[in-house]
């Protein structure tokens, strides 16, 4: 499901205009973005958290020139999904018949 996807369904079940559903989606997303770039994060109760991570500074491969490189430490945002919606999505898709492979 693409944003436009989205953006479509929350339109024909809440009968809000799409153009008013693409900008609340907008704001949340400019929100979100906002709030962990200044070291915020955001909790969701019954969908999940947004939060930031350490990563640990390491060392790794610049391939072309074979040189090892520092990799400094810094932050990268993740999201932890609600139990609740790991439990959904796990029922769900156990639901749902296996593809066949066509050999």
């Amino acid at each position: 499901m693409r944003k436009a996807d989205l953006v479509t369904a929350i339109s024909e079940k809440t009968g809000v205009p799409k153009v008013d559903v693409l900008v609340t989606l907008e704001t949340f997303f400019k929100e979100v973005k906002s709030s962990l770039s200044e070291g915020e994060n955001v909790y969701i109760r019954g969908f999940g958290s947004f939060v930031i991570k350490k990563r640990a500074k390491k060392i790794g491969r610049h391939i072309k020139k074979n040189v090892a490189i520092e990799i400094p430490e810094h932050y990268i945002p993740s999201f932890k999904p609600a139990k609740v919606f790991v439990e959904q999505v796990k029922d769900n898709v156990n639901a749902l018949p296996e593809e066949q492979d066509e050999d």
